[in-house]
């Protein structure tokens, strides 16, 4: 199962997400931060109460389901605020995503104890998003904008195929997340399948690659069943050892090797950070990357990290 941190008690309040109630809110055309037209609320209710009695036919309905497992509201005003604040963001986002086949639910922990425990919750104040036979928990933002695009990655294939010059630069233009690449004969190699295999482990965290292009392997010093590991902001790649390689060789390797000496915040993962080990060194650092000052500043972290890639205690 590929499984992140659920969102951080310190930062996941409904304070967060007053700009995502002003959104919903909005008049017709409003625009996430990333581009995304949201239609006005329409009042229809589309998030599901789920319980032990319906839980089975929510999860066959729906190619994707996101459920928020949420704590007993409370009686006073403030609670049931913040609880309908959170209910408003899960309804425009299951209004935006409802031709794509993606369901949004509700289980509540003292009432709904025993659907929590049959599905695997355990986290309160939590999204879990169940696909098929994986279970992701999302440990980003919560607003509607954000949980949309999060939820428009889970729905792509987790792998992309690059194919030529246009889809290798665009490739090469990704520093700031963590990327694997790797090089098969076709489609129904076995090992490409394990590759793919892999990759739904780690969907849609961590972007996998795959090339069927002798000229695109060349250029990336790949040969034939050789799988790269990019960690972001590092000049060069790793290159999982002794391919080829099995799905459970792919996966014991990115466990070991997957936090990132340096990594940029973004809004769908932004408290990935909280399930670093805090005794070791924990740096986070703001800077306008539009800024020269802030884009010097930067450089110099990357610098830093790079150096100091080989410590397992930095972050």
């Amino acid at each position: 199962q590929a499984q992140a941190e659920p969102l951080h008690p310190a930062a996941k309040g409904l304070g967060l997400s007053l700009a995502a109630l002003l959104l919903a809110l909005a008049g017709p055309g409003a625009r996430g931060e990333e581009g995304l037209d949201f239609p006005e609320y329409d009042g229809i209710d589309r998030v599901i109460d789920v319980n032990l009695k319906n839980y089975k036919g929510v999860l066959k309905k729906y190619e994707v389901l996101a459920l928020l497992y949420h704590e007993p509201v409370g009686e006073d005003k403030a609670s049931q605020r913040q609880f309908e604040l959170e209910e408003l963001i899960l309804e425009l986002a299951a209004q935006v995503l409802e031709d794509k086949g993606v369901g949004f639910g509700l289980v509540d922990a003292e009432k709904d104890a025993a659907v929590a425990k049959k599905l695997g919750l355990v986290e309160e104040d939590s999204i879990y998003v169940y696909k098929e036979d994986e279970v992701i928990e999302y440990d980003g933002e919560f607003s509607a904008d954000t949980l949309v695009e999060f939820l428009l990655d889970v729905l792509e294939d987790p792998v992309e195929f690059i194919d030529g010059e246009n889809e290798l630069e665009a490739f090469e233009r990704i520093e700031d997340v963590p990327k694997l690449i790797g090089y098969f004969k076709n489609e129904d190699s076995e090992h490409f399948k394990a590759f793919e295999d892999a990759a739904e482990e780690f969907h849609p965290f961590i972007p996998f690659f795959a090339t069927f292009d002798s000229k695109v392997a060349k250029k990336l010093s790949l040969k034939l069943n050789e799988i790269d590991y990019y960690e972001p902001f590092m000049e060069k790649p790793v290159t999982i050892p002794d391919k080829p390689n099995s799905e459970e060789e792919i996966v014991q390797f990115m466990e070991e090797n997957k936090r990132p000496t340096l990594r940029k915040l973004h809004p769908d993962s932004m408290y990935e950070t909280w399930e670093d080990d805090l005794d070791g060194i924990h740096i986070v650092a703001f800077a306008e990357e539009d800024d020269p000052d802030g884009y010097e500043f930067l450089e110099i972290l990357k610098e830093v990290a790079q150096d100091n890639t080989d410590n397992p205690d930095l972050s």
